[in-house]
């Protein structure tokens, strides 16, 4: 620049033109020097010739042209013309902090508008996928908004997010609704552990299909709630079906969940289910339903929340690890040239076949709402009227018996503890 000015004494004032009678004429200055340089005028520059603002931004790292640029919002108009305009000082405050979202103490008393925008911007961001900042992150907003992050969770199906993601999950607080069907957790599973913590008390909805579970994992599962009435007391809809291990005895322990309305134990290893059906609606007023109910065809357990965009990430990323790889392609051609069918390809099974399943063999149980002479009837309470009238006949009788014969020991009133509930009891 400083070339270009110093080359010349004076400024080029360019060609003046004066009008005389109606015609432009050009004027010539008197200066030689001058007027060789009227003739092919030099452009006049700022900077050099070879200089562009990409070059300067290029000689610094990414980190910083990121913090330049960021700071714009880019546009192009109709005529196809790049036009950019400075962002607000919210949205520049807003990009910062969720930069560094894990570093932030607690956003407890936080106005929830702002931090469901602060949200989402980490989540654009993809915070919440990192390692060991993404749960640091996540605990923070779980912490101080709840259900409002997460609340009602459907992991069917997606063992591999459970078993990488296991942390993450356990931080969800105030969950509703939890659909954890086909994961194959076992009894000693971390996460079914975690069922009987006080976070998530606040469950009504829990699905256990097809997990590989026995009498020991509904014991432990239940134990809270029997002895100490705490953890899965608020239960009110609850999926066991196709766990061919839990027997007689493991559904007894279900009879502690007095807000129990429906039930569903089909595919199980039940041997007397007439006296099961009894008992259920003799302790929690459950009866069999003679029609498949709705509220058992995992329709209605859906991932609502600040964080459903996170949990399809977790699953995104996940399934690309585990992809197959590209090799395996060119075998796979070949198998089909020869009429072979690759193990790949080959339709999975499921789990448990419970589709073939009649509506007599399904262990479905509902409780009956109080007959309200305004509200309309349910199907299923029309069809089980008349086994809830005989019913209700056979605690009547056991009480005029227990009268006339009272040498019969009555029932015991407390709960008897067995060794293994008060080892359960010691490890919490």
């Amino acid at each position: 620049m400083s070339y270009y000015l110093s080359s010349e004494s004076h400024l080029d004032p360019g060609p003046i033109y004066v009008r005389e009678n109606g015609q432009l004429h050009m004027v010539n200055l008197a200066l030689d020097g001058v007027r060789s340089s009227l003739q092919k005028p030099r452009p006049f520059r700022l900077f050099p010739k070879g200089f562009s603002v990409e070059l300067c931004m290029n000689r610094e790292d990414d980190t910083a042209q990121k913090e330049k640029t960021d700071h714009f919002i880019f546009t192009y108009t109709r005529e196809g013309n790049l036009r950019y305009s400075a962002k607000s000082l919210f949205s520049l405050v807003l990009g910062f902090i969720s930069d560094n979202v894990d570093h932030i103490d607690s956003l407890i008393g936080f106005p929830e508008q702002i931090a469901e925008k602060l949200f989402s911007a980490a989540e654009a961001r993809q915070k919440f996928t990192e390692p060991g900042a993404g749960l640091r992150a996540l605990q923070k907003f779980t912490e101080a908004y709840g259900s409002l992050v997460l609340c009602s969770l459907c992991l069917r199906n997606r063992y591999l997010v459970i078993s990488e993601k296991l942390e993450e999950i356990k931080s969800f607080r105030e969950l509703t609704c939890l659909d954890l069907s086909c994961c194959k957790l076992g009894d000693e599973h971390e996460l079914l552990e975690h069922l009987t913590n006080e976070a998530l008390s606040s469950v009504t909805q829990l699905h256990l299909k097809d997990n590989c579970l026995s009498d020991a994992g509904v014991r432990k599962m239940t134990a809270p709630v029997r002895v100490m009435k705490r953890g899965l007391e608020n239960l009110t809809l609850l999926d066991l079906s196709c766990n061919p291990e839990i027997t007689d005895a493991g559904i007894g322990y279900l009879f502690s969940f007095r807000k129990l309305n429906c039930l569903d134990i089909s595919g199980t290893g039940l041997k007397d289910v007439k006296t099961i059906k009894h008992k259920l609606q003799t302790h929690i007023g459950l009866v069999h339903s003679k029609v498949p109910l709705k509220e058992f065809d995992h329709s209605n357990c859906k991932t609502e929340g600040w964080a459903d965009q996170i949990v399809l990430q977790w699953e995104r990323v996940i399934a690309e690890a585990v992809k197959p790889r590209e090799t395996s392609k060119p075998r796979t051609a070949a198998q089909r040239f020869y009429g072979k069918q690759s193990r790949a390809e080959a339709p999975l099974k499921r789990p448990v076949a419970d589709t073939h399943m009649n509506s007599s063999e399904k262990l479905q149980f509902y409780k009956e709402k109080a007959p309200d002479c305004h509200g309309p009837v349910l199907k299923h309470e029309a069809v089980s009227s008349q086994e809830s009238k005989k019913s209700t006949k056979r605690p009547f009788e056991e009480s005029e018996t227990k009268q006339n014969n009272p040498s019969q020991p009555s029932k015991q009133k407390y709960v008897c503890l067995a060794v293994e509930d008060w080892d359960l009891l010691n490890s919490y």
